[in-house]
């Protein structure tokens, strides 16, 4: 989300809402260090508010499964994402990282071992997100969180959807570009490609869609 903290620009409500939460939710320690290491790379983190959304959203997408609950991260930040959703997993839940950079997947596998996580809960696959989930079994996820840049939103959600089981969650943060895509006046290529992502997603078939002001403007799908 954008700061708009500066003397020369009071907070709007809404602002005030987001620094609250983000200085009053508490965090682990391990969370923490993810933090301060992803940072130290360079990879953008989600704020303490979206990583409590995506605990909640976690625990509730699970919440039918009888065992063996399942969730997907595509995003440079699976670090600091996995450990928010396995704080909203069951003990048997399972997280599948996909992600090219290795060094990205380093950070995480250093989070998940600052943070006592099996090493048989996480899967780690190095590749670009729409050339690896063809692999996954359809229908087999609670849970995917799809971090890809705005040309590849439309692509990656197309191979991300059948993955969802019934009631299954795929939450896209960065999807409005922090509003962008609202100014008519930005005709740059990203801000068309999450335009036009925008609009098609509102009718994609068997999803109900909801958007939210964290995340940068984050789209979230529920299946069915």
């Amino acid at each position: 989300m954008s700061d708009t903290s500066s003397s020369s620009s009071p907070l709007t409500a809404l602002d005030a809402v987001v620094q609250h939460v983000n200085a009053t939710t508490p965090q682990s320690d391990a969370i923490g260090r993810a933090v301060e290491s992803a940072r130290e790379y360079g990879v953008a983190v989600p704020d303490a508010m979206t990583g409590a959304f995506l605990t909640a959203m976690m625990s509730l997408a699970s919440a039918r499964r009888t065992g063996h609950p399942a969730a997907v991260i595509a995003s440079p930040a699976a670090g600091v994402v996995g450990l928010h959703l396995m704080a909203g997993l069951a003990d048997d839940g399972v997280l599948t990282c996909i992600d090219p950079e290795l060094e990205h997947q380093a950070l995480a596998k250093q989070a998940f071992r600052d943070a006592g996580i099996r090493p048989n809960r996480q899967r780690f696959l190095p590749s670009p997100p729409t050339e690896v989930m063809d692999r996954l079994a359809p229908s087999s996820y609670d849970l995917v969180y799809l971090d890809v840049e705005p040309s590849a939103i439309l692509a990656a959600q197309e191979k991300a959807w059948p993955l969802l089981r019934e009631g299954g969650v795929l939450v896209i943060p960065g999807a409005l570009l922090d509003g962008t895509v609202e100014d008519a006046s930005r005709t740059d290529r990203d801000t068309a490609a999450a335009r036009l992502a925008d609009q098609q997603l509102l009718e994609l078939e068997g999803a109900r869609v909801v958007r939210l002001p964290i995340a940068a403007g984050a789209t979230i799908l529920v299946k069915g």
